[in-house]
């Protein structure tokens, strides 16, 4: 029997609050309307951002909402005018937009975009629309994706179709954490071959980042983290140093400096924490060093002195690594599948979606890489 044109009960993990855990409910999920694409999630990989919209941002109007954002699936059925997407295409959802009409995606300057839930939205971090309901309810959907669910809905401006050789339970890390790590040094650090870089904090988006500074010819790959145990795995992506900011009693940035005759080329801050930011960029060498914030955060101000820029340093800004999504994301898919990127190194637990609790806290005490969620089978 088909679905197409019905509304599909199905299963989603339901953060009905915050601070609190997710709950696995039957959700309905609506027809797709125009331009609008039905998706069957397979596998999800579970994000810090996730956690930080649970546990960190708390905004009161961001729930109840379905979590994840880090999804592969094939697609369901398609909404009156949709042309690139038909029923079995298998697809990566995009929490970045690429309309291809505005000027942000006609510019070659960005990947932001003014469609979708990030254009205005940010806060929230949901789009006001959803297609979900759950007891009678509207339930957002976080990031305008909700990968914690069997099928989610998205407008097609923000969906990528990929190779059809390429295995869901893998490529769906590339729908964020990879893409934006190794993207911030490739894309937006232009990390320079025979360069010296420093990757500031190892989960995934730290770990793919030092997997970007690597592909770029980086000579020497400095990993900062204070849990030690992290450092062979690192060493595995590229990283030829490591160092433990609590094994020393002055700042890291001045270890670094020493380390490197004045600092670094290129720095990545990869944690999310307006502290490390600072370190990050007084890490690197005045006249030309380059840091890059990509660690997701939208609660704190961060401060530096002036001078620090004014003697040549500059602070830049990744989200997404810098990729267009719906150009980039099919492009590392089949970097992927041409051995080019590491994804298998990067997953540590495969659980099923009434696991995703424990997921949650194994990323909650650093205690995984990144867990993949089976949601559907192909």
């Amino acid at each position: 029997m088909t679905t197409a044109g019905k509304i599909i009960k199905c299963r989603a993990a339901v953060a009905w609050e915050p601070n609190k855990p997710v709950v696995i409910e039957e959700i309905e999920v609506a027809p797709p309307q125009s331009n609008e694409i039905r998706i069957k999630i397979v596998a999800t990989g579970v994000c810090h951002t996730d956690l930080y919209h649970l546990f960190e941002g708390m905004h009161k109007d961001g729930f109840p909402a379905v979590l994840g954002h880090e999804g592969a699936g094939i697609v369901e059925s398609i909404g009156p005018g949709v042309t690139e997407f038909q029923p079995g295409d298998k697809v990566i959802p995009l929490f970045i937009s690429q309309c291809r009409q505005c000027r942000f995606c006609k510019s070659p300057k960005t990947n932001q975009c003014e469609k979708g839930w990030a254009a205005d939205k940010y806060d929230v971090m949901a789009p006001e629309e959803s297609r979900f309901t759950c007891r009678g309810k509207k339930v957002l959907q976080f990031m305008g994706t909700s990968t914690f669910s069997e099928y989610t809905v998205m407008n097609q401006v923000a969906v990528a179709k990929i190779d059809p050789a390429a295995p869901l339970d893998k490529v769906c890390l590339l729908g964020c954490g990879i893409c934006t790590g190794y993207g911030a040094a490739v894309n937006t650090a232009k990390v320079e071959p025979g360069s010296t870089c420093a990757v500031f904090g190892l989960g995934a988006v730290g770990l793919a980042a030092v997997m970007g500074c690597n592909a770029a010819g980086a000579k020497r790959i400095i990993a900062v983290d204070i849990n030690p145990e992290k450092f062979e795995m690192a060493k595995v992506f590229g990283a030829t140093d490591f160092v433990n900011p609590k094994d020393h009693d002055k700042p890291i940035s001045q270890v670094l400096s020493e380390m490197t005759n004045g600092g670094v080329d290129f720095s990545l801050e990869c944690v999310g924490n307006v502290a490390v930011m600072r370190d990050a960029l007084e890490s690197c060498v005045k006249g030309w060093g380059m840091s890059v914030v990509v660690g997701w955060t939208d609660k704190d101000n961060f401060s530096a002195r002036p001078i620090q820029l004014i003697a040549g340093r500059t602070w830049k800004g990744s989200l997404f690594g810098g990729f267009k999504s719906k150009d980039g994301v099919p492009q590392m898919v089949k970097a992927y599948l041409d051995k080019k990127v590491k994804l298998d190194e990067f997953i540590t637990h495969k659980m099923a979606l009434n696991q995703v609790n424990d997921a949650i806290e194994l990323m909650k005490h650093g205690k995984c890489i990144r867990t993949v969620l089976s949601v559907s089978s192909e």
